[in-house]
């Protein structure tokens, strides 16, 4: 299912999909291990792990694998010509890449669809979060805020790069479009050529008890934007506890 949100394509771009499990013990590649020296061997399980999924990704646009090491933001090092995503739960890594002729950005999210702690909705959720969040039947309320989470971790991965700002939750809204598996972001702060105001669309499915969110940026002129130069973040993009 999550192959089929991704391969689907956005706005005519062509979307690579890998996929690779933990504890299958994925190889790493040379220059990729540095990065995880003092990394608990489950942390690089995962990473080697994401490395391999992001390699199907770029055989499925027709790319030779590349070793892909983590940047000194822990951001994944793409090759030249590549923007891409990684994301990993409980051992399952999911990556997304597209050339960069047909893409400006991508960002990928992976949760469980578990009720996000009330306690964090004031810091993740803004007020507009909250007035559609009231609106909906109170027993799923917890699992819309966790797909609000990630639909904000997709969609600053995919524009991190534009101005390499951290930021916090309250930089964007999100509206869910549940019936069509999509949602809007609204920018409430500017990001690079994105100013605030900006709404940017992206994906959502939830499977399996697990909610997939992709947000993927379109190239200069369809929101006004420039390409962007490396398309992913590897940490946690909102660093809040018990997230």
């Amino acid at each position: 299912m999550f192959r089929d949100l991704i391969e689907s394509g956005w706005r005519g771009g062509k979307l690579g999909y890998g996929e690779a499990r933990a504890e299958d013990n994925h190889a790493f590649w040379p220059g990729e291990s540095r990065a995880l020296a003092r990394a608990t061997p489950t942390r690089q399980a995962e990473f080697a792990a994401g490395r391999a999924a992001a390699r199907q990704a770029l055989r499925a646009v027709g790319m030779v694998p590349y070793a892909i090491p983590m940047g000194a933001d822990r951001a994944p090092v793409w090759p030249t010509g590549v923007v891409g995503s990684i994301t990993h739960h409980d051992g399952r890594c999911i990556a997304v890449v597209a050339r960069r002729a047909s893409m400006s950005g991508l960002g990928l999210d992976l949760e469980p669809l578990d009720p996000l702690p009330e306690d964090l909705w004031p810091t993740v959720l803004t007020r507009a979060d909250l007035d559609w969040l009231v609106n909906q039947d109170d027993s799923l309320r917890g699992a819309y805020a966790r797909m609000i989470f990630s639909a904000k971790e997709a969609t600053y991965k995919a524009l991190y790069p534009q101005t390499r700002q951290i930021v916090g939750f309250e930089a964007m809204d999100i509206r869910p479009d549940l019936g069509r598996n999509r949602f809007t972001a609204t920018l409430r702060i500017a990001f690079g050529p994105y100013p605030s105001g900006s709404h940017l669309q992206g994906q959502l499915l939830c499977h399996a008890g697990h909610i997939c969110t992709l947000m993927a940026l379109p190239l200069k002129g369809e929101y006004g934007g420039n390409v962007a130069r490396n398309a992913d973040l590897e940490m946690e993009c909102f660093q809040v506890a018990g997230a």
